[in-house]
């Protein structure tokens, strides 16, 4: 099986494709990447180089890949990070045109605008872009908190109001969406004391379909600000998962998650700033549940 991934690349560590691809590599995937900009590391160094391409560059090779006659073996589009609105209006001309050669072919659009720490720091024209254009495309999405109150126009900040507002765009006639997976959870200890013991505090990832909601939650690892990407390594493997398992959201939540944990611990574990993905590989393909605790949700 094959998916085109669209976002951003760095040469050196893991975010955007650089992220994105290996992992669905492991898994078993034949993925073409697509790169709307190639910088030698991310934004949160001291400096970086490299060039944002222009749409026209981004649109003409995702063109001649279709002309190669592979739309009918893609059963997936990836986007991430999207540089302008212009950009992410090709991005859906080929999800459209990937979908008329085959109409099973899903579309993830991870909506990245910002974070609660740094407010939105895309183009400002990105927000209404995913809102107003690629809600009404996708098939997934894949928003932190601050990302899905902007997308839901609403105050989102716990696993509660994090439901609401993924079921108000499931029920939204005005999107096509199937799955919203809400990364970022904070999940409150169940015993008052629990509070204060940093080793029971826990992190979570809610998916979200119309016929149902489950929460997975792993403990919470302690990194620097230096340790990006894991928005799109999750994003990606939650893909992968979910066509390796038929479309089963909540098993592609389990696996996808408990891989993730492995690599966040083999990265902690070996004290770096970048993702483990190569070292922690073995964790992508093959999955360890037990520091995973996963639920289904009712209200």
């Amino acid at each position: 099986m094959s998916i085109l991934s669209i976002q951003s690349h760095v040469c050196y560590g893991h975010v955007g494709n650089a992220a994105a691809v290996f992992p669905l590599q492991r898994l078993g995937f034949d993925v073409w990447p697509v790169h709307c900009l190639q910088f030698s590391n991310h934004l949160g160094y001291s400096d970086w180089s490299g060039e944002v391409f222009a749409t026209e560059q981004v649109a003409e090779v995702l063109k001649g890949i279709e002309r190669r006659g592979v739309f009918p073996d893609c059963e997936a589009v990836l986007s991430g990070y999207l540089g302008t609105a212009e950009l992410g209006d090709a991005v859906l001309e080929t999800v459209a045109s990937v979908r008329q050669a085959n109409p099973r072919a899903l579309f993830l659009c991870d909506p990245v605008m910002g974070d609660e720490d740094t407010g939105v720091y895309v183009h400002p024209e990105i927000p209404d872009f995913m809102r107003f254009g690629a809600l009404k495309s996708a098939d997934i999405i894949t928003p932190n908190l601050f990302e899905l109150g902007i997308l839901a126009d609403r105050e989102v900040y716990d696993r509660g109001t994090a439901l609401a507002a993924a079921r108000h765009l499931l029920n939204d006639n005005r999107t096509n969406l199937k799955i919203v997976m809400v990364t970022s959870i904070p999940v409150q200890p169940v015993h008052a004391t629990e509070a204060r013991d940093p080793e029971r505090e826990r992190i979570g990832i809610l998916v979200v379909t119309r016929q149902s909601a489950h929460l997975a939650t792993t403990p919470k690892l302690d990194f620097g600000p230096l340790v990006k990407g894991t928005g799109d390594v999750i994003a990606a493997l939650f893909l992968g998962r979910l066509l390796r398992n038929q479309g089963d959201a909540g098993q592609a939540l389990q696996g996808a998650m408990s891989s993730l944990y492995g690599v966040l611990d083999e990265t902690l574990r070996r004290g770096t700033d970048e993702l483990c993905l190569i070292a922690a590989q073995e964790k992508i393909s093959a999955p360890d549940l037990n520091d995973l605790t996963f639920m289904a949700l009712t209200d």
